[in-house]
């Protein structure tokens, strides 16, 4: 199976799940029976596993419901099958989605608001529950993907794997409430999964979860997503820790600059603000070409939003989300909850892999050309002289990929170095520093840890064909995942111990087949930044 196959099985015999209520009570443990507050489910049983795929954990957002805030589910009566995956948020189709995928999603829909638990039984047991975000900066992606398929983390960690779709894009992000009047919420697909969240922490403890020990976490977009939810006081009550991965939002979109994409979005579609209500009619394939129409569609899970008309995704609108992440200090009611943030070494290969291979085999003229796009005169000398005392035995295109992807892990340090200052709960920084010898097609360029080839690391999905030194760091970055989730401190077998991040020391846990500690990695490229910075920013 290839790499990008890993990042972007079907499950097998049935598993009846009742749950009645008063199981632990009357000592029922070990039993694949429970019942959530809206009815009864089965799931599937694999490995030792249980999969419960396509709960409902709110109402179809169809209709009248378009654009508004997530109702509760309806209940059901009997037993519901949850042993399909469910449909992803709509978006354009990915390879696993559709007629035209593999087969193990169906088609995109504004159908979407289940969720996915994979767990080892659904018992009296009080397992931690790591609540995972899915990336694709709020345009695409599912939590059904089989990268991120919680099978093996659960089985080998003995923990409660849970994933949500949510509305993505236009439908998740779409902002009326200043254009018309009508009860239209902001943050759409955030107060999904606010809602997901909500679900977990009311029906987990009869999937064998504890919902008083809920991790949050995600990479890239989920990564974004997760940042959010540390920043809304109303998930504050429904989750104890969070892991920031490959996502470095300091800021979020405005309102302002919500209200003008929506304004925009009203242009294109030929509609006015008397119009508004013609957007519950509209087929929501045209909807999703409005929102491929222009390059500014999507949220960068990392620097500054357009201050201006940003893409779709999380905002500041004041009272769901208050505040930006971390641009005025971390979130006090966050302050408590201990926090995991870091990147991959290498995390701007990946949006190199989808074009040309050019890039990779720059020289020295080539590198200048590159970064002249951002950088020019002394500034660029400066950085290209930075980097290459810092890195010697760099190629040109090494250097360029390390420049590119070093302002993602100084916006990390930023996240870590606010939740530091609360002095409150710790927070521990890492990056994945293994380097992957599969060479980029028609170069022999070394992929290294390009951004999402943590997915299948710490999910624990790494195929036996792989390398050994691939395996082994999956081995350790699954422990450590999971060792967060049980009892807030990253600790695994075969690993050093991790300490938590201060602007003194600066420990980083750098992830490999043989995990080390870090005091201040690459300092001289982060002393570049600082300078760079306005003074007290």
């Amino acid at each position: 199976m290839t790499r990008r196959a890993l990042i972007a099985g079907s499950l097998s015999a049935a598993a009846t799940v009742s749950l009645p209520a008063t199981a632990r009570a009357h000592g029922r443990t070990g039993r694949d029976e429970a019942t959530t507050r809206y009815g009864r489910v089965r799931g599937r049983r694999r490995d030792g596993t249980i999969a419960f795929l396509g709960v409902p954990y709110a109402t179809p957002p169809l209709g009248r419901l378009r654009f508004r805030a997530p109702q509760p589910p309806r209940p059901w009566s009997g037993l519901r099958d949850t042993v399909d995956f469910p449909n992803p948020a709509y978006q354009v189709p990915g390879g696993e989605m559709g007629p035209n995928g593999n087969g193990r999603m169906p088609a995109p829909s504004e159908d979407c608001l289940y969720l996915n638990i994979w767990t080892p039984a659904a018992d009296g047991k009080r397992r931690p529950v790591m609540f995972y975000h899915h990336g694709g900066g709020y345009m695409i992606g599912s939590g059904s993907a089989t990268g991120q398929d919680g099978t093996r983390l659960a089985k080998l960690h003995d923990v409660v794997v849970v994933q949500s779709n949510h509305r993505l894009g236009l439908l998740g992000y779409l902002f009326l409430g200043d254009l018309a009047h009508g009860d239209y919420a902001a943050n759409q697909g955030m107060l999904d999964i606010l809602a997901a969240l909500r679900w977990t922490a009311d029906n987990i403890d009869h999937f064998g979860g504890d919902p008083d020990n809920i991790m949050v976490w995600g990479e890239s977009g989920g990564g974004a997503k997760t940042a959010a939810v540390y920043t809304m006081p109303a998930a504050a009550q429904l989750f104890h820790k969070a892991s920031i991965e490959s996502a470095a939002p300091l800021r979020f979109p405005t309102r302002d600059g919500a209200t003008a994409r929506a304004e925009r979005t009203l242009h294109l579609l030929g509609l006015t603000r008397a119009d508004i209500a013609r957007l519950h009619d509209i087929p929501a394939a045209r909807l999703l070409e409005i929102q491929q129409a222009e390059a500014a569609n999507g949220v960068a899970p990392w620097g500054d939003p357009d201050p201006v008309r940003p893409g779709f995704g999380a905002f500041v609108d004041g009272r769901i989300i208050p505040r930006h992440p971390v641009a005025d200090g971390a979130p006090p009611w966050s302050a408590g909850k201990p926090l995991m943030v870091g990147t991959t070494r290498d995390e701007t290969v990946f949006f190199s892999l989808f074009g040309p291979p050019d890039i990779f085999r720059i020289d020295e003229a080539g590198l200048r050309r590159e970064l002249s796009r951002t950088y020019q005169g002394a500034e660029l000398d400066r950085i290209i002289a930075t980097f290459r005392a810092s890195r010697p035995a760099a190629t040109p295109a090494q250097l360029y990929f390390a420049i590119t992807t070093s302002p993602i892990w100084r916006d990390a340090i930023r996240i870590a170095e606010a939740k530091a200052a609360q002095h409150q709960a710790p927070v521990y920084m890492y990056q994945l520093a293994y380097q992957d010898p599969t060479v980029v097609p028609g170069t022999d360029f070394p992929l290294g840890s390009p951004h999402a080839s943590d997915i299948p690391l710490k999910f624990a999905n790494t195929p036996g064909d792989r390398p050994a030194g691939e395996r082994a760091t999956a081995r350790h970055m699954s422990a450590l995942w999971a060792g967060f989730a049980r009892d807030s401190r990253p600790n695994a077998p075969h690993v050093p111990r991790w300490p938590a991040y201060t602007p003194t020391r600066r420990a980083t846990m750098w992830i490999d087949a043989r995990c080390r500690i870090v005091d201040d990695p690459d300092r001289a490229e982060r002393l570049y930044w600082e300078s760079r910075e306005p003074r007290g920013s």
